[in-house]
């Protein structure tokens, strides 16, 4: 591409009044003002009148931002150029949203995480973002953490994390299914040297809890995580809710010896990199392995505590053995890893539990469209401020997300959020009036305009093509 020799390019001008660089948030604040994102906010949050005066409005523009691609407080003056006042009322200056976050206390984010969640079930009542009623299978509970990082030195609770960023540690918890892309359904901030397991088994409850009561309520639930949040209190607030555990063990001495109590005839090859699959014999080829063998986990605990199950192992050579001086090894050196689960092996073989556990890893790629959108960086010195953001950040995630279903287009149903935006959202438009209505004037050939149709028409909204 390149910029025409026939009609150059005169000048620019920021003269016109009537035009909006983010159109796509009519259908989505339309769609969140029918999950009754505002009335939610204004009735369960109680922040000082001196600065929480319409609380719903000013938490509908935080989301709003969120969703139109700020991720800072500055960020939120997208809100206010062109025709935006036209459109939308209640839209805040940045610095009164700013001081509208400053005034959150610890209750108050929790009170903003009880909204949050019940903005989420009432997404699912209006959106498939839940799924649909009838679908079946078992429902993924992802638990993880991630340090999002922060600039300058006054951020309270900031440190060093695992990472080796400095900056806040964000604990999520995700629900999806086979059928549904992952949503967030309960989440966390917390300081950043903080250990991962803290908290999650309040997360876990929270989470589950809110499972029960959406259309997903019914059927069987699998919580899995990773070593760092292997537990006895998080597996205990599980199993109470009545869900399975599936989560990566620490290679302590109970678990190294019953991996060597194996049997090496007990091994099954798996697709793996590299795997090559026999026809003749219907077998993988493969140096990757599973095992599994019955095991108790917190067996140091009194008989109550215990918790019996599966081990499941899989290994992998060792590639990268350790230099030794002399001769080298006389057998192959394997790596190891094992999770335990809770799952009866006549629900889930030995094979697929390993699958469905390798899939946890779903959560990474949550963390990171997060952090390509309202979570580049915690924008405010004060926690609380940063925490409330958070739960802003995860109810415009939440809330795109849904929007999408309603394009009726799989592949938008499971992008990315800077993939929602930028197909549905951030699409300019030019206002016009007409028998006192406002008209959106979008652009010819915009390649995704059947998708916003369609968002638009689910929302209420007439959409037309030109003639």
């Amino acid at each position: 591409m390149q910029l025409s020799h026939t009609r150059r390019v005169a000048s620019a001008t920021f003269d016109d009044p009537n035009l909006v660089s983010a159109a796509g948030l009519v259908p989505l604040m339309r769609l969140a003002q029918a999950a009754g994102l505002r009335e939610l906010a204004d009735e369960r949050m109680s922040v000082p009148t001196d600065k929480g005066a319409h609380p719903g409005l000013k938490l509908s523009s935080l989301v709003a931002g969120m969703a139109a691609g700020a991720d800072s407080i500055d960020d939120m003056a997208l809100l206010r150029h062109g025709g935006m006042g036209k459109v939308f009322t209640g839209v805040y200056a940045p610095s009164t949203l700013g001081s509208f976050l400053r005034a959150f206390t610890f209750g108050h984010v929790r009170q903003a995480d009880a909204v949050a969640s019940r903005f989420l079930l009432n997404l699912a009542d209006h959106t498939n973002l839940l799924g649909e009623a009838h679908d079946t299978g078992a429902v993924m509970v992802d638990i993880d953490d991630t340090i999002v990082e922060v600039h300058g030195h006054r951020k309270q609770g900031a440190a060093f994390g695992y990472s080796g960023v400095r900056g806040l540690n964000a604990l999520l918890a995700t629900v999806s299914t086979d059928q549904i892309a992952p949503v967030i359904a309960a989440q966390r901030l917390r300081k950043g040297s903080t250990g991962s397991s803290r908290g999650a088994a309040r997360l876990a409850t929270d989470a589950l809890a809110l499972v029960r009561r959406s259309r997903l309520a019914g059927r069987p639930v699998l919580v899995r995580a990773d070593s760092a949040f292997y537990s006895h209190t998080l597996v205990a607030a599980a199993i109470k809710a009545g869900a399975e555990v599936s989560i990566t063990v620490r290679m302590d001495p109970a678990v190294k010896r019953a991996i060597a109590s194996i049997p090496e005839d007990g091994w099954t090859p798996i697709k793996y990199t590299d795997a090559i699959y026999d026809q003749t014999s219907a077998t993988w080829v493969s140096r990757a392995e599973v095992a599994e063998i019955a095991f108790t986990a917190f067996s140091s605990k009194k008989k109550t505590a215990q918790v019996p199950g599966r081990l499941i192992v899989r290994r992998i050579p060792d590639l990268n053995p350790k230099q030794a001086d002399g001769q080298g090894s006389l057998f192959d050196l394997w790596r190891f890893h094992a999770f335990f689960t809770t799952t009866p092996a006549d629900q889930r073989d030995t094979v697929h539990s390993d699958q469905v556990h390798r899939r946890h890893a779903i959560i990474e790629n949550v963390h990171a469209d997060l952090k390509a959108s309202a979570l580049a960086h915690l924008p405010s010195g004060r926690f609380t401020a940063n925490a409330a953001w958070l739960v802003c950040a995860v109810m415009a995630f939440n809330l795109t997300r849904a929007a999408a279903t309603l394009t009726q287009s799989a592949a938008l149903a499971r992008a990315t959020t800077p993939t929602i935006r930028r197909k549905l959202i951030t699409i300019p438009a030019r206002i016009a009036t007409s028998a006192r209505r406002l008209r959106l004037h979008l652009p010819v050939g915009w390649p995704w305009q059947q998708a916003w149709a369609t968002l638009a028409a689910a929302v209420g909204l007439p959409a037309q093509s030109a003639t």
